[in-house]
């Protein structure tokens, strides 16, 4: 039973890890933009779930939701005057700098107002956990709820992308920007919408992944951000399904690795497995090779 419950667990986390992934693909995919920021978002989501929760009293759904809406409008805000300004800059190295510079801004700004002490985080999943095989197995509702959101999640943005008018536009503007101007898209309010769309599904990945794990600290993004950075080009960034898959592997790689090899060298394990993969196959598992006319 020990092999099930570590393979739960690293679906569970996983699941976390795609979550935050797939605003990184769908930033990438779109924008061409490595938001290295998108972690520190996480944080913002967790710290806004925290407030409403522990100190107005607020109920779980309303402080998910209220985390939403605040992380999506950071996420418009920072794209607004952070990098829109460099969308035509010559170097790609500018938004990479400009990315770092917005994650310490927001580690700071948080440092200021709840200090660096952790801060214990209280699960906004309320419903009983499922016992099976006699007791032998549980499994914690919060695992649930995070497999079945990132299922959800997974879904619904397919559907949003492939179906819908700003999805159609997004699509558009990921292959020429340029074109899509020329077409009478808005590029730049397309892009903003990208940043929210990531944003958000940050803040829901936030509060999962703090009530999985309950501390929350102004560094508590910065770790899984970059590993979910990882699941997205271990999947092949860019890849919505990708992003997804690559989530998972991760996730079950890290938990299976502290288990059976070492919880010392787990970040090793996962970091080793992307170098491997990327060896053998550059684009990651669901990446396309992309040809370049000169």
């Amino acid at each position: 039973m020990s092999f099930i419950s570590y393979l739960v667990n690293g679906i569970s986390l996983g699941s976390v890890y795609a979550i935050i992934a797939l605003g990184y693909t769908m930033v990438y995919g779109i924008a061409k933009m490595l938001n290295f920021a998108h972690g520190d978002v996480i944080m913002v989501g967790g710290y806004a779930a925290f407030t409403l929760t522990m100190n107005a009293g607020a109920n779980p759904i309303v402080a998910v939701l209220a985390s939403i809406v605040v992380c999506t409008v950071l996420g418009i805000v920072i794209e607004t005057i952070a990098y829109r300004p460099l969308l035509e800059a010559a170097s790609s190295l500018a938004v990479l700098i400009t990315a770092i510079g917005v994650s310490y801004f927001l580690q700071n700004v948080v440092l200021l107002i709840f200090g660096s002490a952790p801060k214990s985080f209280q699960s906004v999943v309320t419903l009983p956990n499922m016992k099976l095989f006699d007791g032998s197995l549980v499994i914690t509702s919060t695992s649930i709820v995070t497999v079945i959101c990132c299922i959800v999640i997974m879904i619904v943005l397919t559907t949003f992308i492939n179906k819908t008018k700003p999805g159609q536009a997004m699509l558009a503007v990921s292959e020429d920007k340029g074109a899509a101007q020329l077409m009478g898209i808005n590029v730049n309010g397309t892009i903003a919408l990208t940043f929210a769309i990531g944003s958000g599904l940050a803040a829901i990945a936030g509060v999962l992944l703090c009530s999985a794990y309950p501390t929350l600290s102004p560094y508590t993004g910065s770790m899984p951000g970059i590993k979910a950075f990882t699941a997205a080009v271990f999947g092949g960034i860019g890849s919505i399904p990708g992003a997804m898959i690559g989530g998972l592997l991760l996730g079950v790689i890290e938990i299976l690795g502290k288990a059976y090899i070492s919880s010392q060298m787990s970040d090793a394990i996962v970091f080793a497995v992307l170098i491997i993969v990327l060896l053998v196959k550059p684009t990651g598992l669901f990446g396309k090779k992309i040809q370049e006319k000169v």
